[in-house]
């Protein structure tokens, strides 16, 4: 099994400059902030049940993201 900082080659990533936990039901959200050779980016990892589900996003679209996000809560609220 494949540990939560270690990718399918075996070899230990950078562990997160800073991480935030969100418990949702049965889902848990992992939003880490990590460093590269090509910059910050965010993780995000969704666990439900053991399966898990990754995208990145690189911290310099990071406004732009979260504006995305905040117009869909909006259009949800509606």
């Amino acid at each position: 099994m494949i540990g939560y900082d270690e990718d399918k080659r075996g070899s230990q990533q950078n562990y997160p400059i800073h991480t935030e936990k969100v418990i949702a039901d049965r889902k848990i959200f992992f939003m880490d902030l990590k460093e590269n050779d090509r910059g910050q980016f965010v993780k995000i990892t969704e666990d439900v049940r053991g399966r898990r589900d990754t995208i990145m996003v690189p911290a310099e679209i990071l406004d732009e993201f979260i504006t995305a996000l905040q117009q869909v809560r909006e259009a949800a609220e509606e």
